[in-house]
């Protein structure tokens, strides 16, 4: 699917541009947002590799991966970025993660964007489970996840080794059959 362009009640998801470089490491560059992702504060250079490499991505055939900016539709700020990558060796699966600017925090966009990455996945690209996977500290990820309608599975093991140390992951699922009796909805535009 090219170009994306979902919309929940009041995020969308859409492609990246050059221009949202900025957008990106006001996320990706800062401490509070990646304190609990796999990386520390990247630079403006690397967010703008990032941005680059997402753009490149999205034209490739087969596309595997799907990284895209989360824009409040009201505002046209984009104060996300959310990926989701298929897995290459499970058919029909892939996993989500995603970052919102700290500012927009508590006020349920991490819930609409984990439908919105659903909807694209389920409704858009036919797939059967999508899995995230969160650090054990991030008791809000963990409630934000619970509240999308995902499943608790278990834990990986020293699965990443961030900020100079081994750490676990939480893991979690939902089937396509789950969302579709979740009445997970989100509409395609364009």
């Amino acid at each position: 699917m090219h170009p994306v362009d979902i919309a929940g009640p009041r995020l969308q998801l859409r492609e990246l541009t050059s221009d949202d470089v900025d957008a990106v490491h006001a996320i990706y560059g800062d401490a509070e947002a990646t304190r609990h992702l796999s990386f520390e504060p990247r630079t403006h250079e690397q967010v703008g590799e990032i941005v680059a490499r997402s753009i490149a991505s999205s034209g490739e055939q087969p596309r595997t991966e799907y990284a895209l900016g989360v824009v409040r539709q009201e505002e046209r700020d984009l104060v996300g970025f959310a990926r989701l990558a298929l897995d290459p060796h499970a058919q029909k699966a892939a996993t989500i993660g995603f970052a919102l600017h700290p500012h927009t925090w508590g006020a349920g966009l991490g819930t609409e964007t984990i439908h919105l990455m659903c909807a694209l996945g389920f409704n858009h690209l036919g797939l059967h489970r999508i899995w995230a996977a969160r650090a054990p500290l991030n008791s809000a990820s963990a409630r934000t996840l619970l509240r999308a309608g995902m499943t608790e599975e278990g834990r990986i093991r020293e699965h990443v080794f961030a900020r100079g140390a081994w750490r676990d992951s939480i893991t979690y699922s939902v089937l396509d059959h789950e969302w579709r009796e979740s009445d997970g909805s989100a509409t395609a535009n364009g």
